[in-house]
């Protein structure tokens, strides 16, 4: 997919700014307001020697730039807060116009850009935390990365989207993202697609801690998350005041499919020995769940 190249530092920093929360940005457009104006409002040493006067004309260049960067600096950073709170909204616009389509073409229209902010948003459905890496360079295309809190302090997973309606994705794809899991130490990985996978691709996946996610089963996936994110507080249950058993395998669901999960331990990786929640309908699904 192709990707918009950055053409200065200023549109760096408003991307990087628009990928943390909306309050973050306006943190930071407080914090550089501030320490650029301190800095800007130091007096300057008058030259009380013939070669100071060099040490002068620095002096006057630097206050200058901090006078405009104070300005310039807090104004990138509301605007990357303003994107930051716009993309949000746009995201969960995403994940309910195609929970609530009874379409099975929902997916199809979408950018890549669109179609990577709609499986973000669905995995922050499923208690995920999500940070966008916009795909392609150095980090093998991977273009989420999740991170999911648990007892060993949290686990990694890594993701690509394919927004490929013509063709299925191939063995390739998934071997790419199966060695930057291996590379980068994440715990498993998903590779979303709207469209379908080869019979090669979902053979290699089997075994293996890579789940593939076809654009039926994601539009499945995203309808059940969306259930569970409209249902009113007064439906859920009361959280228990006091400490409560853990679950049992019968009363925990599945992320990807919500089969029944089944106590399991792992016998590979950088977790082995350790024990998880596995999905019941394994090997076709590959969901997971922490033993906290």
């Amino acid at each position: 997919m192709a990707r918009r190249k950055k053409s200065s530092t200023a549109d760096d920093l408003l991307e990087l700014v628009a990928m943390l929360p909306w309050w973050a940005g306006v943190l930071l457009a407080l914090v550089s307001y501030f320490a650029l104006y301190n800095i800007a409002s130091q007096p300057m040493v008058a030259p009380t020697q013939p070669g100071q006067m060099d040490t002068m004309v620095t002096q006057s260049i630097w206050r200058s730039l901090t006078t405009i960067g104070q300005y310039f600096v807090s104004f990138v950073c509301l605007l990357g807060a303003i994107m930051s709170a716009w993309r949000r909204r746009e995201r969960k616009n995403l994940v309910v116009d195609v929970a609530r389509s009874q379409a099975t073409d929902a997916l199809d229209g979408m950018s890549w850009r669109e179609f990577e902010m709609l499986v973000g948003e669905g995995f922050r459905l499923q208690g995920y935390l999500v940070v966008e890496t916009g795909g392609g360079g150095a980090d093998g295309g991977v273009d989420l990365v999740l991170t999911k809190p648990g007892k060993s302090g949290g686990e990694k997973f890594l993701v690509q989207c394919k927004q490929w309606r013509a063709y299925k994705v191939g063995v390739d794809v998934v071997r790419e993202l199966y060695g930057v899991m291996a590379a980068k130490g994440a715990t498993g990985g998903f590779v979303v697609t709207s469209g379908r996978f080869t019979e090669e691709a979902i053979s290699f996946a089997s075994g293996r801690n890579v789940t593939l996610v076809d654009g039926p089963k994601l539009h499945g996936l995203l309808r059940q998350a969306q259930a569970a994110a409209d249902r009113s507080p007064a439906q859920k249950p009361a959280a228990p005041m006091a400490h409560s058993p853990a679950p049992s395998a019968q009363s925990l669901a599945c992320p990807l499919c919500a089969k029944p999960m089944v106590r399991r331990t792992a016998k590979r990786g950088v977790n082995a020995g350790n024990e998880f929640w596995g999905c019941n309908g394994y090997p076709n699904c590959r969901g997971t769940r922490p033993i906290n």
